[in-house]
């Protein structure tokens, strides 16, 4: 599997199209904003759709959602849900630490 991912990503990186490579870490690693209630891990239902992501440096979890409160804030729909789960680098080369 790695072997025929690293021939599509070798493509694009050739291309200059590439980005950073993450993984999601675990559902167990999230935690859902909603309503500004926090709650344990993800729930989406099937109504819900991705619109976008951020990609944040922060330095906790508890710094992670006070972020998504932020966001939050703006009032860009009265249902909007953040998902605050942390990444790691993807790297098919190196193990994972």
């Amino acid at each position: 599997m790695l072997s025929k991912l690293s021939a599509v990503t070798e493509k694009q990186e050739a291309a200059g199209r590439l980005g950073p490579r993450l993984r999601l870490m675990p559902t167990a690693a999230a935690a859902t904003l909603r309503g500004g209630e926090v709650i344990d891990g993800p729930f989406a239902e099937t109504k819900e759709q991705l619109l976008g992501f951020y990609i944040i440096d922060c330095d906790s979890q508890e710094e992670a959602i006070e972020t998504a409160r932020n966001l939050a804030r703006q009032k860009t729909s009265r249902e909007a849900t953040y998902e605050v789960r942390p990444v790691r680098w993807f790297d098919p080369g190196s193990i994972a630490k």
